[in-house]
This record gives structure tokens, sequence and C-alpha cells, in this order.
């Protein structure tokens, strides 16, 4: 099973407790250590975090300078420690306008882990699904250039090979916190037929018990991508 979670709140879980902004994030990056290990108890294989979106640097720069700090750290220190639960990370999204340091330690993490083949994180950093579409339109303009391909092989399949995500399945779930009821940018070739669940709790405090309950509210769902529906236990097919 494949789940993507928009990470939404972080700032708004301190505003509305006086705090800094600043410490929204940090609550919010000890609470995807929480979610994630959860998710490796529960045998869940795939997950892709919505970390920084292409829109976040439109954001204060204070706060964009704590969200760079929280990167380094993280990406340093806590995510390295995956490595020993048999965590592979990748990452989606153009990492080139991060700071040296932190595309430096995006290279050792996914250096480190790239053989792993337990639970598979895709971190969607500088991220944004109409961003990713232009690039894998410009890959595959460029192979049509260079006559690698021609213009009759070009076709769905085709085309998701060359977004960031290449032959990873698509979600079965987008789990968004916050109460606000939108991808906002996120997967938005691969969501087509991802079931949505929308959380009114913040991020931070998202528990492993709310993940228990977006979980059974897909498994009573009826999958039909667009065809007749699936009627044996989505729970049972994972």
């Amino acid at each position: 099973m494949h789940i993507g979670f928009i990470l939404d709140g972080n700032g708004r879980w301190a505003s509305n407790k006086g705090l800094p902004r600043a410490i929204g994030h940090k609550k919010g990056a000890e609470n995807v250590e929480t979610i994630l290990r959860h998710c490796i108890d529960i045998d869940i294989k795939r997950v892709t975090l919505y970390a920084f979106s292409t829109e976040n640097w439109d954001r204060p720069v204070y706060e964009v300078k704590a969200l760079m700090s929280l990167f380094k750290y993280y990406l340093n220190k806590k995510l390295t420690q995956l490595h020993a639960e048999n965590v592979k990370v990748s990452i989606i999204g153009d990492i080139e306008p991060f700071p040296k340091i932190i595309k430096k330690y995006i290279q050792n993490l996914t250096n480190l882990t790239k053989h792993n083949d337990g639970m598979y994180l895709n971190l969607a950093l500088n991220y944004g699904g109409r961003a990713e579409i232009v690039r894998a339109t410009k890959r595959i303009g460029l192979q049509l250039l260079q006559k690698k391909i021609s213009i009759e092989e070009v076709n769905e399949k085709s085309f998701s090979l060359n977004l960031d995500t290449g032959t990873e399945p698509y979600p079965d779930l987008i789990i968004r916190t916050a109460g606000e009821r939108r991808l906002s940018n996120f997967l938005l070739w691969q969501s087509a037929y991802s079931e949505l669940y929308f959380s009114d709790k913040t991020w931070p405090d998202f528990s492993k018990k709310d993940l228990e309950l977006a979980l059974d509210d897909y498994y009573s769902r009826t999958r039909k991508f667009g065809g007749l529906a699936i009627t044996k236990s989505l729970k049972s097919s994972f």
C-alpha cells in the first residue's frame, strides 16, 4: 500500500498556542518520526511526504530559514536512523535551489539507503505537481528531438515513467491534515484515482490512532477506477 501525506497545519498549531511558527514545524517533524515508525509497524510499504512545496519559498524569510535548519538536522541525523530499519529514501522534486549542505545530506541519505527494500519513503522537496508534469514533458521532448523515441510511443505509460516518481506505484490513499480539502499541487498526475482522506487535526496532533481511523475509512470504500466496482476486501489485498 502507498500512502501520501500532506503535512498541513504546523504553523497553525504553533500560532494557536501562542508559539513561533518554527516551533510548529519542529513539532511536525517529530510527528513524522512517530507516524513513519507506525507505518513500518503496520507494514505500509510506501509513503510519500509532502515536505516542502514549490510555493513554500514564498513564506516569510525567517520561516524558510527555520525549515532549512530542520531539513539539515533531519536529513543528516534523524532520517539516517531509518537505514537500520531497512527504509529506502528517495527524493521527488527539484532540489537544485536548496543550499549545498542540504543537497549533500540528501545525496548521502539516498546513497546510504539505496539498497534497502523494507519501506520505500519518498520525500517531496521543492515539489509541485505542475512543475513535475513540465519536467516530464521536457524529458519526453528531448527524447523525441534525439530520436530516441517516436511520437507514437508517447502515451500515458511512457509519460508516467518520465515523472519524478518513475516506476513508483501510484498512491492508494492521500491523507491531508488541518481541515483543508484540496491537493495543493501534490501528485496531480499520480492521484487521479487515489482515495482522499481529510483530517481536521493539525499535523503535529495527528496521531497513530488517527492514522488507523484513516485506514479503516479507506478499507471501507469500494474503488472503481472509472470502471466496475472492486468488490473484494481492500484490506485483504495488501
